[in-house]
């Protein structure tokens, strides 16, 4: 989930098919997983750049700067009598027990990770599955999370457990690896843990590995497949591993053979067991760039190559393969459009038949967003001209047939829950002014059952939810969400925050929020959500048409919403604030850059903003599909041009701006936002930087500093865009 939005409603974890989504993308999916590297001079072309010492993230230098911006920061949220008290109601909303506990089944428990208090780094608990629909279900403590920092002395914050599938329904599970993260980082620590005595493994047998960024899949329960390098030429220059090993039990893992391996050229690889047929099946997957990839399953043995695009992601249900594709795929005499989903009995695909099913063919303004799956059925949400439709597919022997699932017309859907042995699922609805709410349902059944809702975090009443469209420099039109008061005056009084994203297609989509509603529309504010290209809110071709040399198209999207807002008579430029986080951060800093005049504040959570070093910064070499490669002097000429870095000005009138990072985000490097900070400090302009020293890429690693976090956001939107409102 990109940073920049809130998290106490509960969102679920996105259920994933993309094997690769859930071994090395998800610790890449704000996309932007930024380290230090060498010490590489690179401003503009022939230009030294001064505040590189600032990458050094431990440096006593840098970190001397970064504490005389913190204290600077801290006097004027101090000074703003609306910032206490917005922290301590803040702090109540992402510590309240009517938080919805989202969880993953696993036999006949469901499990959860929770924390309670303020600065509580969580437990890892469990409930019966008939238990949890009650009021007040009684959980069982797994995993003390806080007992567990507090003995070893350590930081610990939770990043999720990988779990041993058992070979029937009736078995329980047992055998997990544990993934903790020292300050929120991406890299974890991995330990194997047992279900059903509550411990962690000890012992010269136990899968137990030091820090990294890694992972590890179990192949049974003795073997794991380990993706993690034990040296240096055993890493991608995207700084993940390039080699899997088989690791068995007793065996030393840096001694385990190694099974797979990609080029140094590569994003990673991965090898994981799937039981979709009933049966293991091996799969390796060697990830050569950030949409491109080589599949290959081990039968009778071999290992053979999946015939499919390399942008084409294979999903295996029950004896199905399905393909998910991006780009126009023709098979078998027939062409199938990017975006589509198709359906062909795996034995039939491996002896060379190209007859698929297409389950799901995308329209104009209609695109697939998700696919899981259930012990007989498959769930697909898609989006219709950026409103969430849900449906389940089953087959009957001869043919695919889908049904709707009746939902609210503007409600967010997504699948929260679903069990391999289990045709029961649980889904979430939620909008901009109607709590998130989890339902239980059974695929083919009539009746869904309301398990859990959040509370009205703030004052809904009053406000409207209108979508818009701008219309973009090349004639494109851009939708847009806006929430405000119905009986607001278009006059351009109202204060309004326009938030974006626009990459890597990642669709914006409505969200309950009880931290933007309580710090930002019950006070009078405006809240915008623009679905600029770069993101998937209508598919691949949504996302495609603004990568690399047509970047430039995601700043337009942005710039024309804003303008539409303004000639609306909703706001004006004084009183319009924009924000964004990660590749959002590079959304709001190049729009601030390239019209400074359109906006009266900029807040950039953990920003990307180098974009003539991004890839020199350990994962960056993993992005050059999306922005493209500054080494090569094309591709450096269209990046130029927009990299805020690079072309952020002494003699330009820029709006005040707030930065925020983490020291220990390693995904997005702190120096991104600190050289921004520094060099725009140094020409003279209003610059506001705050740096969490531990939270990772969300900026937060407990409850307490999450409401610090949006405190500090909201003051200073707030104290910039009405300043005379306050004393």
């Amino acid at each position: 989930m990109p940073a920049g939005r809130p998290r106490e409603s509960g969102y679920p974890r996105p259920v994933s098919t993309s094997f690769f989504a859930t071994a090395v993308m998800r610790r890449m999916i704000v996309c932007l997983c930024l380290t230090v590297s060498a010490l590489m001079p690179a401003s503009r072309a022939g230009e030294a750049d001064p505040y590189l010492w600032l990458e050094d993230i431990h440096g006593e230098r840098a970190l001397a700067w970064v504490r005389e911006r913190n204290a600077a920061a801290e006097r004027e949220f101090k000074a703003d009598p609306r910032y206490e008290p917005l922290r301590a109601r803040l702090l109540d909303i992402v510590t309240s027990r009517e938080r919805i506990p989202y969880v993953q089944r696993m036999g006949e428990y469901y499990y959860n990770f929770w924390r309670e208090g303020p600065t509580s780094r969580g437990v890892w608990r469990r409930t019966p599955i008939d238990e949890y629909a009650s009021t007040a279900p009684q959980w069982e403590t797994v995993l003390d999370l806080d007992r567990l920092a507090s003995r070893e002395g350590e930081n610990w914050v939770w990043k999720g457990a990988e779990c041993l599938r058992p070979d029937k329904p009736e078995q329980p599970y047992r055998r997990c690896v544990v993934e903790l993260s020292r300050g929120g980082a991406d890299a974890v620590v991995l330990r194997e843990f047992d279900l059903v005595e509550k411990r962690f493994v000890l012992g010269p047998d136990s899968f137990v590995l030091g820090e990294d960024k890694q992972d590890i899949r179990w192949k049974d329960a003795d073997t794991v497949w380990v993706m993690s390098a034990f040296r240096s030429d055993e890493k991608t220059t995207s700084g993940y591993p390039r080699v899997a090993r088989e690791w068995k039990r007793g065996m030393p893992a840096s001694r385990s053979p190694i099974v797979f391996e990609g080029k140094a050229s590569d994003i990673s690889v991965a090898v994981w067991s799937e039981r979709e047929s009933g049966v293991r099946r091996d799969w390796y997957e060697r990830a050569i760039a950030y949409w491109n990839s080589e599949y290959r399953i081990a039968i009778d043995g071999e290992r053979v190559k999946l015939d499919l695009p390399a942008d084409a992601q294979p999903i295996p249900f029950s004896d199905w393969l399905l393909i998910r594709t991006r780009s126009p795929w023709t098979a078998g005499g027939t062409t199938y459009a990017a975006g589509a989903l198709l359906a062909i009995r795996f034995d039939l695909f491996l002896r060379g038949s190209r007859s698929f099913y297409v389950l799901y063919e995308p329209r104009p303004r209609a695109s697939l967003v998700d696919v899981a799956t259930t012990k007989s059925a498959l769930l697909v949400t898609e989006l219709d001209n950026v409103k969430s439709r849900l449906w389940e597919l089953t087959f009957d022997g001869q043919n695919w047939n889908r049904a709707r699932v009746p939902t609210p017309e503007f409600a967010r859907i997504e699948i929260a829950s679903r069990y391999w042995a289990s045709d029961d699922y649980q889904y979430s609805t939620q909008d901009f002014l109607t709590p998130t709410t989890l339902w239980e349902r059974r695929v083919g059944q009539p009746v869904r059952r309301k398990l859990k809702s959040l509370p009205p975090f703030f004052r809904a009443d009053g406000l409207l939810t209108q979508q818009f469209e701008a219309t973009s420099r090349d004639g494109t039109k851009v939708p847009y969400f806006v929430v405000m008061r119905k009986d607001a005056k278009p006059d351009g009084s109202q204060p309004t925050l326009l938030y974006g994203y626009g990459g890597f297609a990642h669709a914006e989509l409505p969200f309950y929020s009880g931290v933007f509603g309580k710090g930002w529309l019950e006070p009078g504010g405006v809240f915008v959500l623009a679905n600029v290209r770069g993101g998937g809110e209508f598919g691949p071709d949504w996302h495609r048409a603004a990568q690399k040399e047509h970047k430039q198209r995601t700043w337009d999207d942005f710039i024309a919403v804003a303008e539409d807002l303004i000639r609306r008579g909703i706001t004006t430029p004084q009183r319009l604030g924009i924000l964004g986080g990660s590749q959002g951060g590079l959304l709001v800093t190049t729009a601030m850059v390239q019209r400074p005049d359109l906006f009266g504040a900029v807040v950039a959570h953990v920003p990307l903003t180098d974009m003539l070093r991004y890839h020199k910064l350990l994962a960056g070499a993993s992005w050059t599909a999306e922005y493209g490669d500054p080494d090569q002097p094309q591709e450096r000429a269209y990046i130029e041009k927009y990299a805020p870095y690079q072309n952020v000005k002494k003699d330009a009138k820029y709006p005040r701006i707030f930065l925020t990072t983490s020291t220990r985000d390693d995904r997005v490097h702190p120096g991104h936002a600190r050289k921004l900070a520094a060099k725009m400090i140094e020409q003279g302009h209003d610059v506001l930087y705050f740096e969490n020293i531990e939270g990772g890429h969300r900026g937060a690693a407990d409850n307490e500093q999450q409401a610090r976090m949006w405190a500090q956001t909201f003051s200073f939107l707030w104290r910039t865009l009405t300043p005379r409102t306050l004393p």
